[in-house]
């Protein structure tokens, strides 16, 4: 049986003024990223899966010869960082400065993160918070080394940052975390778990979260270049790289984003690194706040979308 496909309509998000409605959709933000290429705009299915499971992942987005150049560059940040000049010391260096602004995650955010009245063509509507390198295999048997924390997104306040927000329609991640797996990862070797769902949970969590082996918690498994999406609103726990371990199977890099009038940690990254970044690029290390934080845009009109004259 065919069957129509179902009608959408705009949804309603109040703008500043007199309730106003935002009248920018997604997609007709930032369509470019730092190095010229279109962003991707997420299908409907996957707007629809992050926004009920509060994560999505999105196989073999890097082809094999990118995952060559980050891998040895990763490789030689771990064993031989005298190697690589001081201000690329970091999960921003050399090639992986690439995934910050990938065109996927730029497409992803749009819908998800940004502020559309400080977002233009040549700046983002959102920032990078924190980036980091995850080396290795964390020992699932040590199990005091794991800390479950977070999720109940849809009830905290806005300061929090770990928060989560939606209307029909539409779906808003505050602090919102982007995985790219360098390597291929199973059950094994990915000791990262959350709880699928949890970021709109009402109810306080059972004493079975701190079970590590309760069914509660889920994982993922991907094969290497691929980019796992989630809200930090979402329950999770994760743990450390034992003292002895010395395997570093496990390669990935994690970008976590915020919303551009709102930071949580105070992290920024070499200052010789950044002005050596491309404009747009930069961007997404601008000072925190929203009024009138977007260049070459037009927070004016974004922000009032009502008739000036009657």
């Amino acid at each position: 049986m065919a069957y129509k496909e179902l009608a959408t309509k705009k949804p309603f998000i109040v703008n500043k003024n007199l309730g106003s409605p935002v009248e920018v959709e997604p997609e007709e933000l930032t369509q470019t990223n730092a190095d010229g290429l279109p962003v991707v705009i997420p299908t409907q299915k996957q707007k629809y899966d992050f926004d009920r499971k509060g994560w999505l992942l999105i196989p073999n987005i890097l082809s094999g010869a990118e995952i060559v150049e980050m891998r040895e560059f990763c490789e030689r940040l771990n064993a031989e960082p005298d190697s690589i000049p001081e201000p690329q010391r970091c999960a921003l260096g050399g090639p992986l400065q690439r995934l910050a602004d990938h065109p996927v995650v730029v497409g992803f955010l749009n819908e998800f993160l940004a502020y559309p009245p400080a977002a233009s063509e040549d700046c983002y509507g959102f920032r990078l918070e924190e980036t980091e390198m995850i080396f290795g295999v964390e020992d699932k048997k040590v199990k005091n080394q794991f800390t479950s924390q977070k999720g109940n997104g849809l009830f905290r306040l806005p300061g929090d940052s770990h928060i989560y927000r939606c209307v029909p329609g539409r779906g808003w991640s505050g602090l919102t975390r982007a995985i790219w797996e360098l390597s291929e990862v199973n059950a094994e070797t990915n000791s990262f778990q959350f709880i699928t769902g949890s970021h709109k949970a009402a109810y306080t969590a059972p004493q079975a979260v701190h079970n590590l082996n309760s069914p509660l918690w889920d994982t993922y498994e991907c094969p290497p270049g691929s980019l796992f999406l989630l809200t930090e609103s979402i329950t999770q726990m994760h743990g450390q790289a034992t003292s002895n371990s010395t395997s570093i199977d496990r390669m990935s890099v994690s970008n976590l984003y915020n919303t551009v009038a709102s930071r949580w940690s105070n992290w920024m990254p070499h200052p010789e690194l950044l002005e050596a970044m491309p404009s747009k690029r930069q961007t997404l290390f601008r000072e925190t706040y929203a009024g009138g934080n977007v260049i070459n845009g037009d927070f004016g009109n974004r922000t009032s979308a009502y008739p000036m004259q009657i």
